[in-house]
């Protein structure tokens, strides 16, 4: 112990505590302080913890790591995930799941416009008569991104491409449980590809982003497996001069007026007619990927979105509609062409901004959407289903330590039974990031 206490003090002295002479031997605290201090000034890598997680830095700033990780544990009764068919009102489930385990890595490299981002799904829940495979760990994100103007820059990889808000915005900064009914039928979801991003006319009233690429169309972790590409662009009007975060909720409490209206399109032609998180996949009365033809459906699909943020109040809302041809069938022929058509509509609000005896961390919400679908066995009919959703977040530090009740009203009206039927679901997740 003695020989430790000469050490530190040899490198107390040489990071600066030099009272010894003068005032005696320094405490530890004195010495702690020195050497922390000195690492500070001299050394090579800064640490820190922030918003992003844990950060490692180069003194020059040109290297920069930041790591994160997150759970998100949620209970649900009855219905784990959304009922599409009639019959599914009759499950009867109360499940306890990890729905997201994640670690987040991202920062920038040589220069601080050359950023990277990853992004990997550590134990994805599966159903019981799932393969084990489906539940291993996999990467979703991957993306380098040239961004050294605001104007224009480049990204690629493979990424939750920009189309439509609801599902760019994580999963960790939503303001229900769980996305809408919509999102199903509608998102792009992750693809590989390449994009082009910008924003002009900054801090005025023409203030608008843009976005446009080209993918494989194959969904996450697929290669191309033909010459097609999908190709995707999309518009977003800052209309009051404010960008607006992806991110649900103000619990920010935006302190003025930030608002945006947005444009999105998508088409491609290949075997998916739906993608989510697992990649390419079909849609209820569409063939499937692995038995659908080349080049069989071809998917055309567009979005109409706003959103609006102001002193703890927030709401979101999107139009969407999808045009499925068939082109292994003539024209005219029964499923050569099928339109679908959803919408969604959210609000949110702090009640401590107006009563100054309600919870601070506590926001309440409401959710209404819609969707039209062609029916699982005849595509000559519609499918028409509603969910009607309460919930509450009491934030303990931001979105990244809350938790969220909420609970819905969930509706089906099958045209080919000629029945309609529905059900409610109520479920409790905590989400923390650290």
């Amino acid at each position: 112990m003695k020989s430790m206490r000469a050490l530190i003090l040899v490198a107390a002295t040489v990071c600066g505590v030099t009272q010894a002479q003068e005032q005696g031997t320094p405490t530890d605290e004195q010495i702690a302080e020195a050497v922390e201090r000195y690492f500070d000034e001299n050394g090579l890598v800064r640490t820190s913890y922030g918003p992003k997680g844990f950060r490692l830095e180069s003194r020059d700033g040109n290297f920069q790591t930041n790591l994160q990780w997150r759970a998100q544990l949620r209970l649900t009764s009855p219905y784990r995930t959304d009922p599409r068919q009639i019959d599914d009102l009759d499950t009867d489930e109360l499940t306890l799941e990890a729905r997201r385990l994640r670690m987040k890595i991202g920062g920038h490299g040589y220069q601080p416009w050359l950023k990277y981002y990853f992004e990997v799904d550590l134990q994805p829940t599966r159903s019981l008569d799932d393969d084990s495979v489906t539940a291993s760990a996999r990467v979703i994100d991957w993306r380098i991104d040239v961004a050294k103007n605001k104007a224009f820059s480049l990204r690629a990889g493979q990424w939750k491409i920009d189309y439509n808000r609801e599902r760019v915005d994580s999963s960790g900064r939503q303001q229900f449980v769980e996305r809408s009914i919509v999102n199903r039928i509608f998102t792009i979801d992750r693809q590989v590809g390449l994009g082009f991003r910008g924003r002009l006319f900054e801090g005025t009233g023409g203030d608008f982003r843009y976005y446009a690429g080209a993918f494989t169309g194959e969904g996450r972790g697929a290669s191309n497996d033909d010459s097609n590409l999908m190709y995707v662009g999309r518009l977003q009007w800052n209309f009051l001069g404010r960008d607006l975060a992806l991110r649900q909720t103000d619990v920010e409490r935006t302190e003025k007026p930030t608002g945006s209206l947005a444009l999105g399109g998508a088409t491609h032609t290949g075997k998916a007619t739906r993608w989510s998180s697992g990649g390419g996949g079909r849609l209820d009365g569409f063939q499937s990927v692995l038995t659908a033809e080349e080049g069989q459906y071809r998917v055309q699909q567009a979005v109409a979105e706003f959103a609006f943020k102001y002193q703890g109040f927030s709401t979101q809302n999107e139009y969407h509609w999808k045009n499925i041809q068939d082109t292994t069938l003539s024209a005219g022929q029964a499923g050569n062409d099928s339109d679908l058509r959803g919408l969604y509509s959210q609000v949110g609000y702090f009640f401590n901004e107006v009563w100054s005896s309600f919870p601070e961390e506590l926001e309440l919400a409401a959710r209404y959407a819609w969707l039209k679908e062609p029916n699982e066995t005849n595509l000559e009919l519609d499918n028409e289903r509603q969910e009607y959703t309460i919930g509450a977040n009491w934030f303990f530090n931001g979105h990244n330590n809350k938790l969220t009740l909420d609970c819905s009203l969930l509706t089906i009206d099958d045209a080919a039974l000629g029945q309609d039927d529905s059900g409610t679901r109520v479920r409790l997740q905590w989400d923390i990031s650290f």
